[in-house]
């Protein structure tokens, strides 16, 4: 199946509209129990783009599960200059942390010793004349599961950390604006 069919078949699988959203203005996410949207920047639909690459080559889902386990990969494979796929990643990834840890450590360990589209990006003109098959062995993941090694645990270690060291920025600089709001509104 070529990669233009199979991204047809994948945008309409998960949900995700003809174009897989990459023409809407806002981006919704589901998170329990409301949806954040922030803006679907050109460079968010940059880096969606081949992230909806990665999913089609990995077979992972568009679920939490599923979201966690692509995270992982592309952490360990390297986001490149996309910032929007390091944030989003690094977001599921601690949601990973703690909700699914043995799928996000071997999906970490997987893309430790994968190739990624995020380095060289993927010509759109190409979808129809590659296959998922030729995909999957440009990125390196037609084989078994390397063993996991002492550098990627460390590895998984160091990001784990990060991840969630960066939830916690965030959670502070959220307090803080609620914070700064309470006190002008009383």
């Amino acid at each position: 199946m070529t990669l233009e069919e199979a991204r047809a078949l994948f945008f309409a699988h998960s949900g995700l509209g003809a174009d897989g959203g990459y023409n809407e203005p806002w981006v919704r996410i589901e998170m329990k129990p409301f949806p954040i949207y922030f803006p679907n920047t050109t460079s968010r639909v940059r880096s969606a783009k081949l992230h909806d690459l990665h999913h089609l080559a990995l077979e992972y889902k568009t679920d939490w599960p599923g979201e966690v386990e692509i995270a992982g990969w592309e952490i360990a494979s390297g986001c490149g200059r996309h910032p929007w796929a390091w944030l989003l990643n690094l977001g599921a990834f601690a949601v990973g942390i703690v909700l699914f840890p043995k799928r996000l450590y071997r999906a970490f360990v997987r893309g430790r010793h994968a190739a990624n589209l995020y380095r060289e990006g993927f010509p759109e003109m190409e979808l129809g004349n590659k296959t998922v098959g030729w995909l999957r062995r440009r990125l390196r993941i037609d084989g078994a599961v390397p063993e996991a090694s002492a550098s990627d645990k460390i590895a998984f270690a160091r990001w784990c950390f990060i991840a969630i060291g960066y939830h916690a920025i965030y959670a502070v600089a959220g307090v803080a604006i609620l914070w700064w709001i309470v006190r002008r509104l009383l």
